[in-house]
């Protein structure tokens, strides 16, 4: 009998033509920024340290070290390689020079003021190796001499008793 043969052809058919299976979507990676002591790594940071006086600033453009009596090197900014409560950043100078600047989740006192920053900070460059301390760019630009060094989020309300 044809029969058998004339219908799994029909099945065959009907299948080609039905529409394919939900295919389930790709599941959600979070892709935003990793923070560290409560820094995110996302936005501008600066390091710093004294004797000698040093600056690093991080952000997603690239990698700036300065310092007194040192010229400026600039890197592009690989991302940070996190690892326990470590972010290292490992990158090549315009000049072809190795830098390194690890940014450890461990309070930070730089010794000229009486600020505590988030973030240790050691940075190799040169065949040097600098210590100081880090924090976020907005958390700096809005500190004061004193206290811990942290970025404020939202509006900072006013001042005095609420209104009735």
């Amino acid at each position: 009998m044809r029969i058998a043969p004339l219908f799994g052809l029909t099945i065959l058919v009907l299948a080609a033509c039905s529409p394919s299976p939900e295919v389930p979507d790709a599941p959600t990676i979070d892709v935003s920024p990793a923070t560290l002591a409560g820094v995110d790594l996302g936005r501008p940071i600066r390091a710093l340290g004294n004797e000698p006086f040093w600056a690093v600033t991080i952000s997603p453009e690239g990698i700036v070290y300065s310092g007194v009596d040192r010229p400026e090197q600039t890197a592009d900014n690989p991302g940070p390689l996190l690892q326990g409560t470590t972010a290292r950043y490992e990158a090549t100078t315009g000049t072809g020079k190795p830098m390194s600047v690890a940014l450890i989740a461990t309070t930070c006192s730089d010794g000229m003021s009486d600020r505590t920053y988030p973030l240790t900070a050691v940075v190799k460059i040169d065949g040097e190796t600098l210590t100081g301390c880090a924090a976020s760019v907005a958390a700096l630009a809005t500190a004061g001499e004193s206290g811990l060094v942290v970025e404020t989020v939202g509006p900072t309300p006013p001042a005095g008793p609420p209104p009735a």
